[in-house]
């Protein structure tokens, strides 16, 4: 039997699953909601004002990461290697994957950082005197 057969109903039985199991959460989810008493179309919805200041970092760090990737891989990753005594062309993909990762984490860190030292400031702001 060949495999590349399984590959299209996998793939549909797959994403049909996973739309199903949202489906179904969201229910138990809302009938949680009515046992307690709540109206589940009355959700408050809270604001995230980092919410673009994170995915920014997080996409220019991996940008970061996939262009210092492909530097090191250009320059500094010997390609043309000798197979038993053939010429061989040699890819590393692990550099980028290593430092995709990477520099998309210092990104998330940063985007922390920047947050925590917003609200912290808006913390001690809230907890000083008024002056008049």
């Amino acid at each position: 039997m060949q495999p590349e057969i399984l590959i299209a109903p996998v793939f549909f039985l797959s994403f049909f699953g996973m739309i199903f199991g949202i489906v179904y959460i969201r229910n138990k989810e809302n009938m949680a909601m009515i046992d307690r008493g709540i109206d589940p179309r009355n959700r408050k919805v809270s604001p995230r004002p980092f919410t673009s200041l994170k995915y920014g970092l997080l996409l220019c760090g991996i940008g970061l990461g996939l262009f210092l990737a492909f530097l090191a891989d250009e320059f500094m990753m010997k390609h043309n290697v000798m197979v038993n005594g053939n010429l061989d062309y040699k890819q590393y993909p692990q550099i980028y994957i290593a430092l995709i990762t990477l520099f998309g984490g210092l990104g998330l860190v940063a985007s922390y950082r920047i947050e925590k030292k917003e609200w912290l400031d808006k913390e001690f702001d809230d907890k000083l005197p008024i002056k008049e």
